[in-house]
């Protein structure tokens, strides 16, 4: 079977590279390694499509070094003990290995000392962030390189080298159509090649619009990595742009998770929002979202968006108070610290003296509630935003009866 156009494109050495400047180029460390025929293991990371495999093989090919490829999921640790035998044949071997946060104990343990030793030196590369996905064992023994995003003028000059290269023979395709591609293809150059190349074997002219990239594929390609890194930067986006009440940046980061599907984690990640950033500056809009979220489910997908992006709006616009949160953690945080104390005998059950206060005017009446260890403990300090301004007053009210 023939190859896809992207293996046919791979860069076979470093300055064929597409992007990654920070790395590559005069100067720069990667070209520096290479030009002085030396390398070290290393993790590269970065999305998906970016170039990681594509840079580890120039570099490998450049240097003319004998390596070996693997992937952490699907070969076994017998795979790798034959990589380690064909090093210690050739007396030092690169490793490549792709997915390398999935890397198990078993292999781990196997793999180390040949890291120590420098008997295998690894290139190691991850769409995840390995300061946190990595063993540490793993990690301390690598320098650790992340890989920026393309733009979309890179995935052009990418395209650019596809349609003059003799794999796509007779191909016509305008500019507005590469940038169209390369708008949808989101970073990802390998995505990119993938659909530039079907589009030419589906077109009985070779002639190739903007037209016919919707037809074949209307819908964007975005790293979200529902299992990884890339899912939660989107609810961390989406949560800390209603938090600053950007509703357009809100608007964006919740259409990404419409558009993957995960209702889910949405609603979860909505639920926290409402109580821990709008909060008490607007507690009607725990139960706004609730309605939203039913009439969603309800209807379903597509037009679940409909009522998604009306609670968007409003969450995003609504004032802000932390307040609950805040107070809530402060008081947590004195449990996990042992301040705790015991509950005062008056209102203990069943005690003897408790001043009960409806029989009081304004069912209000000055009494310690409080440990003794914490009865001058203040955990909420309101603000005077939206409806908690009303909240306040009765606040300041009370704190000020209980000083008379």
């Amino acid at each position: 079977m023939e190859k896809p156009l992207a293996l046919k494109l791979a860069p076979k050495k470093l300055s064929e590279v597409i992007g990654q400047k920070h790395l590559i180029g005069r100067g720069k460390i990667l070209t520096n390694l290479v030009k002085n025929k030396k390398l070290f293991s290393m993790i590269l990371y970065g999305k998906p499509g970016i170039g990681k495999t594509s840079l580890a093989n120039a570099m490998i090919q450049e240097l003319g070094f004998i390596s070996r490829s693997l992937n952490a999921t699907i070969h076994s640790k017998k795979d790798l003990e034959v990589v380690i035998e064909e090093a210690k044949m050739y007396d030092g071997i690169v490793l490549i290995m792709d997915e390398i946060h999935r890397l198990n104990k078993d292999k781990q343990d196997i793999l180390l000392p040949h890291l120590e030793s420098g008997l295998i030196t690894l290139i190691g590369m991850t769409t995840s962030n390995p300061y946190h996905s990595i063993n540490p064992a793993i990690r301390s023994r690598c320098q650790l390189f992340e890989l920026h995003d393309l733009s979309e003028d890179d995935i052009l000059t990418g395209l650019e080298r596809a349609i003059s290269s003799e794999y796509l023979p007779g191909i016509q395709i305008d500019i507005d159509a590469l940038k169209y591609i390369a708008q949808i293809s989101s970073c990802d150059l390998r995505s990119a090649y993938n659909l530039l190349e079907v589009a030419y074997y589906a077109s009985s002219s070779k002639k190739i619009t903007s037209q016919d990239i919707a037809f074949i594929h209307n819908k964007p390609v975005f790293f979200s990595d529902k299992d990884g890194e890339g899912h939660y930067d989107v609810l961390s986006g989406l949560q800390k742009s209603i938090r600053g009440s950007d509703v357009h940046a809100s608007l964006h980061y919740a259409a990404r998770l419409v558009a993957e599907e995960d209702l889910d984690s949405l609603f979860r990640r909505l639920s926290v929002i409402a109580y821990e950033d709008i909060g008490l500056a607007n507690p009607s809009i725990g139960p706004h979202l609730e309605a939203a979220i039913q009439a969603s489910l309800r209807v379903g997908l597509p037009e679940a968006r409909i009522p998604i992006g009306e609670i968007i709006i409003e969450m995003a616009l609504s004032p802000k108070s932390n307040t609950a949160h805040v107070a809530m953690d402060a008081a947590y945080q004195d449990i996990l610290d042992g301040n705790v104390g015991s509950v005062p005998n008056p209102i203990k059950t069943d005690a003897i003296g408790y001043l009960y206060p409806h029989d009081y005017p304004g069912a209000f009446v000055k009494q310690q509630y409080l440990p003794d260890k914490l009865k001058h403990k203040k955990y909420y300090s309101p603000k005077d935003i939206g409806y908690e301004k009303n909240l306040k007053v009765i606040y300041q009210k009370l704190e000020q009866l209980k000083k008379e």
